[in-house]
């Protein structure tokens, strides 16, 4: 059964299902940036008040499970997500920046989907898959 959360007069359980790529699908998401990027993206969801439930990153893509609340409106989640981690994986990793023409780290589209507790397992399951051993 799904673990329902409490805000002040509503009830809730709202999980999502985000997918976002690099600009052009460069396989730029290599190990150590990979993790460098896991590190900032939970610190923008603990500054914004979100949990990541399931993350993976592609050499090209990020997937992820996140549960909020209902305040929370998805396209200023994305914007969090990709443009602060944008803006410190280039200080971190200025290399980045070549051959990503006009210096944009993610392409501007992203995918959301919601998840239920029938499915919340599988999608867990799936966005551990889509990590390149």
């Amino acid at each position: 059964m799904t673990k329902l959360r409490y805000g002040r007069g509503y009830v809730y359980s709202l999980k999502y299902h985000i997918v976002w790529c690099v600009k052009y699908r460069k396989k730029i998401l290599t190990d150590k940036i990979s993790e460098k990027l896991k590190e900032i993206l939970q610190d923008i969801a603990k500054e914004n008040k979100f949990t990541i439930l399931e993350m993976s990153t592609d050499k090209d893509h990020v997937h992820m499970l996140i549960e909020c609340s209902p305040q929370h409106y998805i396209p200023s989640v994305m914007k969090a997500l990709k443009g602060v981690s944008a803006r410190k994986l280039f200080i971190s990793y200025p290399e980045l920046k070549t051959g990503l023409w006009g210096g944009h780290l993610w392409n501007p589209s992203y995918f959301a989907g919601t998840v239920s507790e029938h499915t919340e397992e599988m999608v867990k399951e799936y966005i551990k898959g889509q990590e390149e051993k």
